[in-house]
C-alpha cells in the first residue's frame, strides 16, 4: 500500500464527517471510471471510521452504493454511445479490447446475471459496463442490476471494515488474492464454454 494512500486516510480521518461521506461517494463513482483508483479501500476504510464512531454505517453504504452505481452507469452510456466502433483496431486504442472480448462472451453467455456479478469480479467490472453498453442492453434493467450489485458488495466491504477495525488495512492484501482466483476462474471458465461451444458446433 502506498504512503500517498496512507496519506489520504490519515487525512479522510481529520476531515468533518460530511466531507468524509462525499469522499466515499466520489471515490466509488471514480472507482469505476478510471479502475486503478483504490475504491474498495475507500469504502473498507468508511467501514473502519464507522466502528471509531466517526460516521454512520447506514449512509456509508448507501454513498458507496450509490457512487459505485453511477459509475457503472456512465461507463455504460460510454458504451452504447460508442458502440462497435470500440473495436477498431485504429480507434481507441486505449481500452483493453481484448478483455472486453471476453465480455462480450459473459454477456453472451450469462447475460444480466454478469452485471449482478460484476462487483464481485474485481478488475473487470469496468470492462464489463462497457460491453453491455456496447450490447445495447437495457438501461432500466442494468441500473436495477447494478445497483444490487453494488449495494452487496460495498455492503461486505463495510462491514469487513467495522470488524476489522485498525487492521483494515489486511483486507487490502485479501482482496488482492481474492483478484487472483476470480481471474484465473474466469479463464478456467471461458475456456471451457469455448471448447463446449467449439465441440458442439463440430460435432458430427
Amino acid at each position: 500500500m502506498g504512503e500517498w494512500f496512507i496519506a489520504f486516510v490519515e487525512w479522510m480521518t481529520a476531515i468533518p464527517p460530511v466531507w468524509a461521506y462525499a469522499v466515499i461517494l466520489v471515490v466509488a463513482w471514480l472507482e469505476n471510471v478510471f479502475p486503478p483508483i483504490p475504491g474498495d479501500l475507500v469504502v473498507v476504510f468508511g467501514g473502519y471510521l464507522v466502528g471509531l464512531g466517526q460516521l454512520q454505517m447506514a449512509p456509508v453504504i448507501l454513498l458507496a452504493t450509490v457512487g459505485g452505481a453511477a459509475g457503472f452507469m456512465c461507463v455504460y452510456a460510454l458504451g452504447r454511445h460508442m458502440g462497435e466502433a470500440v473495436f477498431d483496431k485504429r480507434r481507441f486504442r486505449w481500452l483493453p479490447k481484448r478483455q472486453m472480448r471476453k465480455a462480450r462472451v459473459w454477456l453472451h453467455r450469462w447475460g444480466y446475471g454478469a452485471i449482478a456479478a460484476n462487483r464481485f469480479l474485481t478488475g473487470a467490472r469496468s470492462v464489463i459496463s462497457i460491453a453491455v453498453g456496447i450490447a445495447g442492453m437495457r438501461p432500466f434493467w442494468v441500473a436495477v442490476y447494478a445497483t444490487i450489485s453494488a449495494l452487496l458488495w460495498c455492503a461486505l466491504m463495510v462491514v469487513l471494515g467495522y470488524y476489522v477495525g485498525q487492521n483494515w488495512q489486511v483486507v487490502a492484501v485479501y482482496l488482492e488474492r481474492y483478484s487472483a482466483v476470480i481471474a484465473a476462474l474466469i479463464v478456467v471458465g471461458l475456456g471451457v464454454w469455448i471448447a463446449r461451444m467449439y465441440l458442439w458446433r463440430n460435432a458430427p
